[in-house]
C-alpha cells in the first residue's frame, strides 16, 4: 500500500471491504500466474500426445509363427529347462557317490596305516638299535596325516554337493513359476476368445472392404482403369 493509500484510508475516502477484496484478487492472480508455468509444464510431461512409440515396436507386429508364440516359446523353456536340471541332479548324485566311496576307501588306508604305527612303535621299543622300524614308524605317522587332510577335502566337497542340490532346487521353483504363467495368459487367452465370439461362423462373414470412402492409406488398390486395361491386354493375346 502506497503513502497515498494509506492518507485516503485515513481521511476515510476507501472503502475497507472493497480494499480488501481487491488485495485478495491481486494475490490470487499472482499465484495463479506463479503456478500456471508448473501446471503448464506438467500438462506437457503428462499428455499422451508426447508419447511416441519406439522404433522397435514396429507394426504389423511379426507372424504368429512358433519362434513368435509366447505360450510356446515357454512351454519350450519349461521343458528344457526340467530336462537340464535332470541331467545336472544325475552328474552331481554320481559325484556325490564317487566322493563317498572316496572317503570309505581313505578310511580303510588309514586303519591300515594306523595299525603299521601301532607295529612300528611295538617294535621299534623292543629293537631301539633298529632304525628302519623308526623311519617306517616316521613314514606312516606322515602319510596318515596326509590321509585326514584327503579325508577332511572329500568331506567338504560332499557339503559343498548337497548346497549345489540345494540351490538347485530354486530351478524347479522358477519352472513352476513359468508354468503358473503360462497357465494364466492361456486362461486370459480362453476368456479373451470367449469374450470376443460371436453368432455367425468367420467363414459365412461377408468379407471386409478393401477401400472404403476417406481412406488415405489404399494407394496400391487397382482401379476400373487398371482392371479394363488389364482385360484389354488378355484379349490381344
Amino acid at each position: 500500500m502506497t503513502q497515498e493509500e494509506l492518507d485516503a484510508l485515513m481521511s476515510g475516502d476507501i472503502d475497507l471491504d472493497e480494499a480488501y477484496d481487491e488485495s485478495e484478487t491481486a494475490v490470487s492472480e499472482e499465484k495463479i500466474t506463479e503456478e500456471a508455468p508448473v501446471i503448464s509444464e506438467q500438462y506437457e510431461e503428462e499428455n499422451p500426445a508426447n508419447y511416441r512409440v519406439s522404433a522397435m515396436h514396429s507394426w504389423p507386429p511379426p507372424p504368429p509363427t512358433d519362434d513368435n508364440k509366447v505360450v510356446h516359446q515357454l512351454d519350450d523353456v519349461t521343458k528344457e529347462s526340467e530336462e537340464k536340471a535332470s541331467e545336472i541332479f544325475d552328474l552331481i548324485e554320481g559325484i556325490s557317490n564317487d566322493l563317498g566311496k572316496g572317503e570309505k576307501q581313505i578310511k580303510n588306508v588309514r586303519s591300515i596305516l594306523q595299525s603299521n604305527i601301532e607295529l612300528f612303535e611295538t617294535l621299534s621299543v623292543k629293537f631301539p638299535h633298529i632304525e628302519t622300524f623308526k623311519t617306517q614308524l616316521t613314514k606312516n605317522e606322515d602319510v596318515i596325516g596326509t590321509t585326514d587332510d584327503l579325508l577332511d577335502i572329500l568331506q567338504n566337497s560332499g557339503d559343498s554337493i548337497m548346497n549345489i542340490m540345494d540351490i538347485m532346487q530354486y530351478q524347479d521353483i522358477h519352472r513352476q513359476k513359468i508354468e503358473r504363467v503360462i497357465n494364466v495368459m492361456r486362461a486370459l487367452s480362453s476368456y479373451m476368445n470367449h469374450l470376443f465370439a460371436g453368432k455367425i461362423d468367420d467363414s459365412k462373414r461377408v468379407t471386409s472392404a478393401v477401400h472404403i470412402h476417406g481412406d488415405t492409406d489404399t494407394e496400391d488398390v487397382v482401379t476400373s482403369d487398371d482392371i479394363e486395361a488389364l482385360l484389354a491386354s488378355f484379349g490381344k493375346k
